[in-house]
């Protein structure tokens, strides 16, 4: 589930990436005055708050490391069934005919064009 993205946190970050992107020290005071010339409006503690934490961080690192986020996507499919005792068990490999897989509908004509 993805949570809303609060116009405050979006204002900070991108004022933090632009200065970290022209190798600037992340201060409260420049990502105000980012925030001001974009012409947005942040609740005052954000700027700060930003600074406090990402002075502890090595932004390069954050931006080009991928998380591993939530858990996992539950558990894999179970195995065949087990042939029940006797001689009439179904060879390995189960015995459903595969059926062909229908044609991709790429040269079908919808009946107008991108490109007219």
């Amino acid at each position: 589930m993805a949570l809303p993205v609060d116009n405050n946190v979006l204002a900070c970050t991108y004022a933090a990436l632009i200065l970290h992107d022209e190798n600037l020290e992340i201060e409260t005071s420049k990502i105000n005055a980012i925030i001001k010339e974009a012409g947005v409006e942040v609740e005052g503690f954000w700027p700060g708050l930003f600074c406090s934490t990402l002075k502890k961080q090595d932004i390069n690192k954050l931006l080009t490391t991928i998380s591993s986020g939530g858990g996992g996507g539950g558990g894999g499919g179970g195995g065949d069934a087990a042939a029940p005792a006797g001689g009439d068990a179904a060879p390995a490999g189960g015995g459903k005919k595969k059926e062909p897989e229908p044609e991709p509908e790429e040269d079908a004509d919808m009946g107008f064009s991108l490109f007219d």
